[in-house]
């Protein structure tokens, strides 16, 4: 039976993200940079506990006022260490609540930047490897940062995003342009184009394979929990089962 993973990114303030604990078979819990304090990380981790969600860090730029979605230009040494230490402070917590952490994610601008800069990209894998060696990584399939996980022996799951438009080099639009946040209809459709068929349809009018293990829909939209329980069932329907990767 085919089988797919639902993340979600969490601990970032959304009013409304308590109702995706339980649905999103994988969480991505931000670190306190981007997002996020220690009472959000503590809470979002008893909830992972109680639900049997896979639980993963997701460290990003310190920069709160840009929800970490603008792109900085940091050197790798720098990168290594914030993803070093957002990672560990989490983990550390993670083992305070008896909660493995089974994957990382960066977020925002650090994640495309790495998928794309093989220097970043291992900046980014150095830092997992310090705080948090036994976690695997999600990363857009066939990315810089995918192929630097792998070289470390990283276990790597192939992250696709069900409510972001992509364009033709599987990059994902950026945000600010014209129909890069799908709306509810557009994403389910899109996910399960992704799931049962391995490909995506871009901005540009044509089809890209895209292969993925993993799905995600953002915590923060304005019907994402909606969104991950139209997804279950609909996966449900076409015999494929929803599942942690780990």
């Amino acid at each position: 039976m085919k089988t797919v993973d639902l993340n979600a990114d969490l601990g970032e303030g959304s009013p409304d993200e308590h109702e995706l604990f339980g649905v999103a078979t994988s969480v991505n819990i931000a670190c306190g940079a981007h997002a996020g304090d220690l009472a959000a990380m503590r809470a979002a981790l008893r909830a992972v506990k109680a639900t049997g969600a896979s639980a993963g860090a997701h460290p990003g730029y310190a920069d709160p006022e840009y929800f970490g979605r603008r792109e900085l230009a940091l050197a790798p040494g720098q990168v290594t260490a914030l993803v070093t230490t957002q990672v560990s402070l989490l983990a550390g917590l993670a083992r305070d609540e008896g909660v493995t952490l089974r994957h990382v994610k960066p977020h925002g601008a650090l994640y495309n930047q790495a998928a794309r800069d093989t220097l970043l990209a291992a900046a980014v894998v150095a830092g997992v490897r310090a705080a948090a060696p036994d976690a695997g990584r999600f990363a857009p399939d066939g990315s810089a940062l995918a192929r630097a996980a792998e070289e470390a022996g990283l276990k790597v799951w192939r992250e696709a995003f069900a409510d972001r438009a992509y364009r033709a080099d599987g990059s994902l639009v950026p945000r600010g342009e014209p129909g890069a946040v799908l709306a509810e209809d557009a994403a389910l459709a899109q996910a399960l184009e992704v799931v049962t068929s391995g490909r995506v349809y871009c901005v540009t009018g044509e089809w890209i394979r895209l292969e993925a293990d993993t799905l995600c829909v953002h915590g923060d939209g304005p019907a994402a929990a909606l969104l991950l329980q139209r997804l279950r069932v609909a996966l449900s329907e076409r015999g494929v089962e929803v599942r942690a990767v780990v």
